[in-house]
């Protein structure tokens, strides 16, 4: 088995422990802490615990927290490490990964040029097949490479313009404070334009983003120019197609992000996760060589999968539709919520 280190045990890095345990052709080597909090306690009862450096040992000997070793350690002791560290970090740990000789994944926060390749289990994973460092791209981007690559691959699209409204922070981030404004990007394109065609050959793209105060999903609304017509119908049929994306219905009560998110807590999911990418049906479109539809993305868990799929790539464990039908299968992503 595959022995996988995360470094950084956040919104995301304990996700992707989760999901990595939940494989069996990989396991979790170790996570990396800084502080010996409530969740370092709570992960220590199923991972092997390390730290960043020295320094940070004795914080945890005091709270009774077992550690294992540092970040050195754990590299020891793996075979590829995925990096969750906050926004920036990843490009600090780099040269560490670099003069340890291991393979490392890092996330959509970080400059694409950071890694060899940039990731989407459906539109680009054999582009990362034998690379040594890759990123998977970030959550919005994720949302969107999802949804517009089945439309891509059936009848080609050639333009897409997509306004992205996002949500302000995670829901147990109180560091920010409460938020009583919408927050615009104040540039065309916004940034997730150029990061969308790192992983999805589209020849142009425009995107714009507005923070609002949630904490619960993104919600894109997203216009499509295509080549071939697509007709709402025909769209609807891609995407049942991929097991990744499903489509609802506001005629049943799910109208609104809160009630997407009570939906995943409903039917029991880990954390209360939504991986899947949620179009609601009466939203999509069409209208000569126009395709338009409204999504939702929940933010905290659309890229873990991902970071699965990726893994496997970079060491050839599996081509790209088994590696996603294995993911998909022990995860309980299964096309079809309810």
């Amino acid at each position: 088995m595959l022995r996988v280190g995360i470094n950084g045990y956040g919104t995301i890095g304990k996700r992707v422990a989760h999901a990595v345990s939940l494989q069996d052709d990989m396991k979790v080597s170790g996570i990396v802490k800084t502080k010996p909090d409530y969740i370092s306690k709570i992960a220590s009862r199923e991972f092997n615990i390390y730290v960043p450096d020295r320094a940070a040992e004795k914080k945890f000997d005091d709270a009774g927290i077992k550690i294992k070793g540092d970040l050195g350690k754990l590299i020891e002791d793996s075979e590829v490490i995925v990096d969750c560290t906050p926004e920036g970090k990843g490009e600090e740990n780099l040269k560490t990964y670099k003069d340890k000789k291991i393979r490392a994944i890092f996330q959509g926060g970080e400059e694409a040029g950071i890694a060899e390749s940039s990731f989407n289990a459906y539109s680009n994973f054999n582009e990362s097949i034998g690379k040594s460092f890759v990123r998977v791209v970030s959550c919005n981007t994720t949302g969107l490479a999802r949804t517009i690559s089945p439309l891509n691959d059936q009848f080609g699209v050639k333009r897409v313009n997509a306004t992205l409204i996002r949500r302000a922070t995670d829901q147990n981030d109180s560091s920010k404070g409460p938020i009583n404004a919408v927050e615009p990007s104040l540039k065309f394109p916004s940034h997730h334009a150029p990061d969308l065609k790192t992983v999805l050959h589209v020849p142009d793209v425009e995107t714009v983003a507005i923070k609002v105060p949630t904490t619960l999903m993104h919600v894109h609304v997203v216009e499509l120019t295509m080549d071939r017509k697509a007709t709402a119908e025909d769209a609807i049929n891609a995407w049942n197609q991929r097991k990744r994306v499903f489509v609802i219905s506001g005629k049943d009560g799910r109208s609104s992000t809160a009630q997407i998110m009570d939906m995943a807590r409903e039917i029991g999911r880990d954390r209360s996760d939504l991986y899947e990418i949620a179009v609601w049906k009466e939203s999509v479109n069409s209208s000569g060589e126009k395709l338009r539809y409204v999504q939702a993305v929940h933010q905290e868990s659309d890229v873990v999968p991902e970071n699965v799929d990726a893994i496997r790539a970079m060491f050839q464990l599996l081509p790209q539709d088994e590696s996603i039908k294995k993911t998909d299968h022990s995860m309980g992503i299964s096309g079809s919520v309810i």
